[in-house]
């Protein structure tokens, strides 16, 4: 196959442009900035730079790549993910605009088929207090989603959405975050959680992705989570001991609340998802059925 990755040195772009190069596609990474060609050549890959949002820019570089397959994980988050609602609006741009911009640039290359990377927990019911840039986040993902699916519907492109549980692993710049202070005893867990989150290790995410080149029936929309969702404050629990970190301090949900009101409503989510569809149809099973599976795996890489 010849892929077009755009949002290729994201942290799921990275290993995906690495693993579709192992296994012996041609591949074509899109960058907005000229000092990742680099980066993209090391991986083996091609630069495809243009933004996104200049439609005239992307429709020529993905014309020039002549793609069969696009694969859309556009964002625009900080490096360690979002720590407020504030952080998401670029990404919302990226997809909505983005979004019709790249799957025009589809059609016009002749791509057979795109795969649009999107955000389970996003699935959750919104707050009657959501912040606005929360509201219009859950809002931009399902304008991503429903563009690439009413496109396949209208035959103009076979269009496949793939919603990600929260992504982990290594290269992950959160999860180095999210040690670092552990080992400073700098990130609590929550009194009697109750969140329910569904996870994703990168690995694991990366091979879905894969799958549904050429397995996902066209207008489809999958769940790619682990076998079982889990608590922030488990994970956070389990990935100090694994790592050797203090025991995190406990405390009360309001005090978290108070400090970072996006972070603490992001994880007291309760989403049960289920990854049976995937599983079935995509021929894909994660090679990490859980957190604890996977985090003993990342800490064993890293030593």
């Amino acid at each position: 196959m010849n892929v077009f990755v755009a949002g290729g040195t994201g942290t799921i772009g990275v290993p995906l442009v690495r693993a579709l190069v192992a296994a012996g596609h041609k591949v074509h990474s899109l960058t907005r900035s000229e000092k990742k060609i680099l980066e993209i050549r090391s991986l083996g890959a091609e630069p495809a730079v243009a933004d996104a949002l200049d439609a005239d820019a992307l429709r020529r570089v993905v014309v020039a790549a002549r793609p069969t397959h696009v694969i859309h994980q556009l964002t625009a988050l900080p490096k360690q993910g979002p720590r407020r609602a504030s952080d998401l609006a670029p990404t919302n741009r990226l997809r909505s605009e983005g979004t019709r911009n790249l799957i025009d640039a589809s059609i016009a290359a002749g791509a057979r088929r795109i795969i649009g990377g999107s955000f389970a927990l996003f699935q959750a019911p919104m707050p009657a207090k959501a912040p606005p840039e929360v509201v219009k986040g859950a809002e931009a993902l399902r304008s991503m989603e429903s563009q690439i699916l009413d496109a396949s519907r209208r035959g103009d492109i076979e269009g496949v959405v793939l919603r990600y549980g929260m992504f982990y692993g290594p290269g992950n710049p959160a999860t180095d975050y999210m040690i670092y202070l552990l080992r400073r005893r700098m990130l609590p867990m929550i009194r009697d959680d109750k969140g329910l989150l569904p996870f994703i290790h990168l690995d694991d995410a990366v091979s879905a992705t894969i799958a549904a080149l050429d397995r996902a029936p066209a207008g489809s929309a999958y769940d790619i989570v682990d076998d079982h969702p889990a608590s922030m404050s488990e994970v956070v629990a389990g990935l100090a001991r694994q790592a050797g970190a203090p025991k995190p301090f406990n405390v009360p949900l309001w005090l978290p609340r108070l400090v970072s009101p996006y972070m603490t409503g992001l994880i007291s989510i309760r989403l049960p998802l289920s990854n049976a569809k995937a599983k079935a149809e995509l021929g894909w099973t994660p090679k990490y059925p859980t957190w604890r599976e996977g985090v003993a795996g990342l800490l064993e890489r890293a030593a």
